[in-house]
Order: C-alpha cells, then sequence, then structure tokens
C-alpha cells in the first residue's frame, strides 16, 4: 500500500531538482503575480450577482457574508499585487508567495464550495445549474492561474469541483449527469495538462542551468572561466566592506610550451587538468579558481576565507611543486603567481588586475634573474 501511495505521489508530485529549485519557485511566484491580478478582479466582479442569486432561506452569512468576505479578500489581494509590481524576486520571496497562494486559495475555494453546496440543497432543481456553472468556472479559472503550483491547483479542483461533481453526478437528472461527467472530464484533462506543463517546465529550467554553466566553465578543466571570475569579483567588489579585505591572484605556467612540443596538445591537456585540480585542492571552499584562458589561472580569495591569513603565493605554489604524472611520464612545470589584495592595491577590479599582472610579471622576471632572493616565494621549477 505504501508503494502505491509513494507510486502516486511521485506521479503526481515528482521532485525538483535541487540544483534548480530556487529556479522553479522564483517561476512560479511570477506565473502567481502576473495571472492572478485578472483573477481578483473577475471573482470580485461576480460578487454582486453571487448575492442576487443567493436563495432566500440560506442563512444571511452565508448568502451574504462569504461573497462579500470573498470580494473583500480579492481586493485586497489585487491591490498588495499591483503594490508588489516590479518588485525584486528572491528565492525566499518566492516561497512565501507560493505558500501563501495555496493556503489563500485553498481557503477561498473552500468558502466557494460550501456557499454553493448550500445554496444547491437550497434551491429549485432547475436552479442547481447556475450554481454548478459558477463554482466550475472560478476553480478552472482558479486552477489555470495556480497551474505552476501543483499542490494548489490540486486543493483548487478537489475542494472547488469534487463536491458539485458529486452532487450532479448523484442527482438523477440525466441533463445534470451528463454535464457533472463532463465537468469531471475537463478536470481529468486540466489535471493532465499540468503534469505536463511541469514536466516540460522543469526539462527547461534544467536546460537553461546547463547552457549557463556551459557559459560559465573552461570545457577542458571544469573550472571556472574568465566570464565567470569577473562576474564573481564584480559582487565581490560589491559587498566589500573596510576591514574585510579580499584578494586575487594571478597564476601563469612557466615552461608549458615546451611540454605541448615535447609530449603533445594530448599531454599539455591532461597536465592543465591535473594544474587544476592541485588548485582545487589547495584552495577548497576558501577560494574560488578559474581558467583565465591557455595555461593562466586566477584565483579570487573571498573576504573572510582563511586564506587571507596566510602567503597566498606559498600556498598555491606548494601545492603545484611536486612532478605531474601524465601518461606515465613525470613532468615538471614551473609557476609564477601575482597577487592583488582589496582595497590596498586598487578599489576596482581592473586596478587590481593590474597590479597582480604586474606582480606575475615581476615574479616571472625574478625568476630568469638568478641573484633574486624573491624567487623561491614567487616561482616554483
Amino acid at each position: 500500500m505504501t508503494g502505491v501511495f509513494q507510486s502516486i505521489q511521485r506521479r503526481f508530485f515528482p521532485p525538483v531538482p535541487e540544483a534548480i529549485r530556487d529556479d522553479v519557485a522564483m517561476l512560479r511566484a511570477y506565473r502567481v503575480e502576473t495571472l492572478t491580478p485578472m483573477l481578483f478582479l473577475m471573482l470580485a466582479a461576480t460578487t454582486p450577482t453571487a448575492i442576487y442569486a443567493g436563495v432566500a432561506s440560506v442563512h444571511p452569512f452565508i448568502r451574504i457574508g462569504f461573497p462579500v468576505i470573498l470580494a473583500v479578500v480579492c481586493l485586497l489581494g489585487f491591490g498588495v499585487l499591483m503594490h508588489n509590481r516590479g518588485r525584486k524576486m528572491s528565492p525566499r520571496r518566492a516561497r512565501r508567495v507560493v505558500k501563501e497562494s495555496t493556503w489563500l486559495s485553498g481557503s477561498m475555494g473552500a468558502m466557494c464550495s460550501i456557499w454553493t453546496v448550500i445554496n444547491w440543497f437550497a434551491a429549485p432543481p432547475e436552479a442547481h445549474s447556475y450554481y454548478a456553472m459558477i463554482m466550475a468556472m472560478g476553480s478552472l479559472a482558479t486552477a489555470y492561474c495556480l497551474s505552476s503550483i501543483r499542490l494548489a491547483t490540486f486543493v483548487n479542483l478537489s475542494i472547488g469541483l469534487v463536491p458539485i461533481s458529486l452532487l450532479m453526478l448523484l442527482s438523477g437528472n440525466p441533463a445534470e449527469i451528463g454535464a457533472g461527467t463532463s465537468l469531471v472530464v475537463a478536470t481529468l484533462f486540466l489535471l493532465r495538462m499540468m503534469i505536463q506543463q511541469h514536466g516540460q517546465l522543469i526539462d527547461l529550467l534544467e536546460l537553461q542551468r546547463q547552457m549557463r554553466e556551459l557559459a560559465h566553465t573552461d570545457p577542458l578543466t571544469g573550472l571556472s572561466n574568465r566570464r565567470e571570475f569577473d562576474l564573481r569579483l564584480d559582487e565581490e567588489i560589491a559587498a566589500a566592506s573596510p576591514g574585510s579585505p579580499f584578494a586575487i591572484a594571478l597564476l601563469d605556467l612557466d615552461g608549458f610550451k615546451p611540454v605541448n612540443d615535447r609530449h603533445g596538445h594530448a599531454a599539455g591537456d591532461l597536465l592543465l587538468c591535473e594544474v587544476a585540480a592541485r588548485l582545487r585542492r589547495a584552495c577548497g571552499d576558501h577560494a574560488a579558481v578559474a581558467r583565465q584562458g591557455g595555461d593562466e589561472f586566477g584565483i579570487l580569495v573571498p573576504a573572510g576565507s582563511l586564506l587571507m591569513n596566510t602567503s597566498i603565493a606559498d600556498h598555491i605554489l606548494a601545492a603545484l611543486a611536486a612532478p605531474y604524472h601524465i601518461e606515465g611520464q613525470a613532468i615538471r612545470v614551473g609557476a609564477s603567481i601575482g597577487v592583488a589584495a582589496w582595497p590596498g592595491d586598487g578599489a576596482t577590479a581592473k586596478k587590481l588586475f593590474e597590479v597582480a599582472d604586474r606582480a606575475l610579471y615581476a615574479a616571472k622576471a625574478a625568476d630568469r634573474d638568478p641573484m633574486s632572493s624573491v624567487e623561491s616565494v614567487q616561482h616554483i621549477a
């Protein structure tokens, strides 16, 4: 029994991949905030006719009070949505919008369903079709506007259409039985379309995520590329505050071209991948590593990183010191590094790159000078 329930749950509520949960939440919230203003106005506009068509014998709180409460909630909802129009959407706010939409729509649907069922029993048989029609139109319109939120859609269709459909199917009136059957078929069709739409939505967001990763990832080493490095640096500068410095390091391999010439480009590519792997291990979660192009790499050490308390150049170069074993051969390659820290070496990305670049070439020049005392710090062979 548990297995059957889990199978049904996976069918109608398939899990959202972790990597795109924020994207899914924001897209759902965006659709809700885009579609529901008109839904609120439509529901509010039906209030006068609902009050007019209510059966006189029904208690005034249900006959008049429920439609009035619904209208007030709809107008308030419309005002809130119009006030929030253009407001930046965040994953946290998106999840709140989704949760509130599910709860609010379910409560409103329950109120409408109670009003419909009570008036159905109080009305003469020839008036039943009116109550069925108003409930069906409201529930289907709400389900369409909330179709991106599976739970809200299921809740609204269940609360809004199941009671009135049962009343029609059990009425004994052939016309009502036919209408009830059509309503059930339409509801099942909508649910089927919603499930397909959800699958297409997930596939689309997965594809977008993959395209973003490809656009910001170096295809050879799997590291971030220069574009991603620049974006992260801009974000770090925007979030920087006095007393919380960060640093960038530019690294260039020495003697890489002879490796390509002697062992071939395939071996050179494997060497670059090994260098990338060592840089990843050396930096861990304390810095972001990117391939700038060719045999050049960039390291962003954010504010608060433990690496800010060490000699970044020594730490990185020590990780690259051991020979590389490529296709059964031990290959040695050197590296030079230049470091620039914010804000002492520059307050902008351009200035930091200039300072780090000058330090890098100074390290290379020091390596060519056998009398230099800084060679051991800036260069490994």
